[in-house]
């Protein structure tokens, strides 16, 4: 006969991994990839990832080096808005040309405006938009 075993029901606190070097690379590279879509500058690019023109210049051409926690933060967000962006629009263009586009959610800035204040929580202000919009999950 079977007894019964207790189930614990006591949520454990979500703790994600790391994400690894090779993750952040291929971030960097899909990001890159958007950012031609999006059409920002090689300046703004820069402010978004939060480091020098010329560094990223360099990653862009030769391939990412060492992506530092706030690093990989930024590109898993910037990752996010892609993501709600294809889920909110059936087109995909229509996407894209949105990040530029003056929004009353943002005082008529657009979504690359306020990210370009080169805060991370700029970029995570517009992630938590775009999420709340497309109904988070």
């Amino acid at each position: 006969m079977l007894a019964l075993q207790p189930v614990d029901t006591v949520p454990h606190a979500f703790r994600p991994d790391p994400v690894t070097q090779e993750e952040a690379a291929a971030m960097f590279r899909a990001v890159l990839n958007l950012f031609g879509k999006w059409e920002v500058t090689d300046e703004q690019a820069a402010t978004l990832l939060d480091m020098p023109v010329r560094s990223y210049r360099r990653w862009k051409a030769e391939g990412a080096g060492r992506v530092s926690r706030d690093g990989a933060a930024r590109l898993s967000n910037l990752m996010g808005i892609h993501k709600a962006l294809r889920i909110i629009f059936s087109e995909a263009q229509r996407g894209y040309a949105w990040i530029k586009a003056g929004n009353a959610a943002f005082a008529g800035a657009s979504a690359l405006d306020v990210m370009l204040g080169g805060e991370l929580t700029d970029i995570m202000r517009v992630r938590r938009y775009l999420d709340a919009e497309r109904g988070a999950w």
